[in-house]
């Protein structure tokens, strides 16, 4: 069955489906309507969690953390400042190994205060130990997260999904919605093999030699490089029982084009309607990178093959360095001699518009780069 909805509406129906027992909501633009619409399913009664009302984000995730160590499946969301007062305890999340599903709603972050779409909110949180996960669509927000619990529950690591504020979780578009009993059979209710039980106790967070705390550290490093495959197995699980298939990477009309174009979110649909709108002037090709934490080095390699030089579009920026998927990027492919020449843009931030013109604009301009040049294109809206 196909509705209208919003990214918001899609993320908060995801949420409902998937049912948690624990909701931890607390409102932020432009996340504040998941919350509602979540509140709304549990007054009706059509989802039968605790929907905790709390006062702050770092309430939110203290929530999370204490349903999910209690065995429950447990959902919030938030954006940009939000994100920011979870960052300590995303940390404590990750490290107990505690599985857990937020949505952030992408939102520049402060100061200036603004409701610009960037993704430094979400970005600022890659070494937590929180998987990524970006979403073009709404189809995809809504598909992302009924993934992101399976994914989080097998690797026991909190997912993080992110989406575009407004620019998605606020447009409205065509979503194929499951039915619940089909969910129910992908995503079964959470068995959780470690949890507070005073038949069978153990620590969670506790205080530890620094050897134990190396080798957690080394186990989490090996459980988030397994992840890519574990990801993968479970979006082929998942295109078997919905029809729609998902990728760490995914490449859209390359055909021997000589340019990839590198982006995430929403910009993926600009990028793909510049080279859909000019057909055969467009000597270029969409890589779509899906999955940020685990960074997936094989398959991103594997997509880039055959192009001749690359550009990555970055909405954030980490200042005195450049973009943080270009940086990450032209790291993977250190030491390889037959990497094509990757090149760094910055687009959108603040929620500026990025246009099929302002790609056109800007595959015009890697094209007259020489190979080694490495300065930070600055895309005019």
């Amino acid at each position: 069955m196909k509705k209208l909805m919003t990214g918001n509406e899609a993320a908060a129906l995801a949420a409902m489906l998937a049912g948690p027992q624990v909701v931890a909501a607390y409102p932020i633009t432009p996340q504040t309507s998941i919350a509602e619409k979540l509140a709304d399913y549990t007054a009706r009664g059509e989802l039968r969690a605790r929907y905790l009302k709390v006062e702050s984000e770092t309430s939110a995730m203290a929530a999370c953390i204490g349903g999910s160590l209690s065995g429950a499946r447990c959902f919030t969301a938030t954006s940009s400042q939000g994100i920011a007062l979870m960052h300590e305890l995303l940390y404590w999340a990750a490290g107990a190994r505690l599985p857990m599903v937020l949505v952030n709603v992408n939102r520049s972050m402060a100061s200036p205060w603004s409701l610009g779409v960037d993704h430094n909110d979400t970005l600022s949180q890659r070494d937590t130990g929180c998987l990524q996960i970006y979403c073009e669509t709404a189809q995809e927000v809504l598909d992302t997260i009924l993934i992101a619990f399976s994914l989080s529950e097998e690797i026991l690591l909190p997912v993080i999904v992110a989406m575009d504020g407004f620019l998605l979780s606020h447009y409205t578009e065509p979503v194929d919605v499951p039915d619940k009993e089909a969910v129910d059979r992908f995503l079964p209710p959470r068995k959780a093999e470690y949890k507070m039980d005073p038949e069978k106790p153990c620590t969670f967070g506790g205080g530890v030699g620094a050897q134990v705390l190396y080798e957690l550290r080394k186990r989490m490093q090996a459980d988030m490089e397994k992840a890519v495959a574990v990801y993968e197995d479970i979006c082929a699980r998942f295109e078997g029982v919905f029809g729609r298939r998902y990728a760490p990477v995914e490449t859209w009309n390359p055909h021997g084009a000589a340019l990839g174009i590198i982006a995430t979110g929403t910009l993926s649909g600009t990028v793909r309607a510049y080279i859909k709108h000019n057909k055969g002037k467009a000597d270029a090709g969409l890589v779509k990178m899906r999955l940020f934490r685990p960074f997936p080095r094989a398959r991103l390699k594997e997509a880039l093959s055959g192009f001749e030089r690359a550009v990555v579009i970055d909405r954030n920026l980490s200042p005195g360095s450049g973009g943080i998927f270009a940086g990450e990027i032209r790291g993977a492919f250190y030491g390889d001699r037959d990497r094509p020449p990757i090149f760094s843009a910055i687009g959108g931030l603040g929620g500026v518009d990025v246009t099929p013109a302002s790609v056109e604009n800007l595959a015009a301009d890697v094209s007259g780069r020489a190979p080694e040049s490495n300065d930070i294109i600055w895309m005019e809206g």
